[in-house]
């Protein structure tokens, strides 16, 4: 298997195709997605996984600000940070390497790649997903990623490698 084929087999998500729709924008609504990737609705917690999700599923990110996107509407929700948390990971090999696969606090999974690369903000880490999302790193990977890391003598910077791309995770 090609490095590409396995990339691609390696996303795993279920979002709705929400670039296909053009509904009408109908205000903001009250709910809010916390820094830690907890979602409230007029601020008691949403404590059911599978409206999370479903939620999730129509989640993009325009312009810095959040939507939920059906067919037939459009409403902006707040975000405090990120929406999504990256809070497991894994190593995925074959015989053209190694490819980190994340999977973020709504079960989706993406190859750390090209297409999804790991960005570091202000010191935070976070992947780029799609549709504008971006999904922050929970601090246990983080670490578990500190210690598979790899310091560039040159840069002075830890990096870890995910198939033919190489990451920064930060400067010493």
């Amino acid at each position: 298997m090609q490095l590409q084929q396995l990339l691609k087999s390696l996303e795993l998500r279920n979002h709705a195709p929400t670039e296909q729709w053009d509904p009408q924008y109908c205000g903001e609504i009250p709910l809010h997605i916390d820094a830690n990737g907890k979602w409230f609705y007029q601020n008691s917690p949403i404590g059911r996984e599978r409206l999370v999700k479903l939620f999730a599923s129509v989640l993009v990110c325009e312009n810095g600000e959040h939507f939920l996107v059906t067919p037939v509407e459009k409403v902006k929700i707040s975000v405090a940070d990120a929406p999504l948390v990256i809070v497991a990971w894994q190593q995925v090999n074959n015989e053209q390497g190694s490819v980190i696969q994340v999977t973020t606090n709504v079960d989706t999974q993406y190859p750390l790649s090209d297409d999804y690369p790991l960005l570091v903000k202000d010191q935070v880490p976070y992947v780029q997903l799609d549709h504008g999302l971006v999904a922050k790193v929970a601090r246990t990977v983080y670490y578990q990623w500190a210690e598979l890391a790899t310091l560039d003598e040159a840069t002075q910077t830890l990096q870890i490698t995910s198939g033919n791309s190489v990451f920064t995770l930060g400067h010493l």
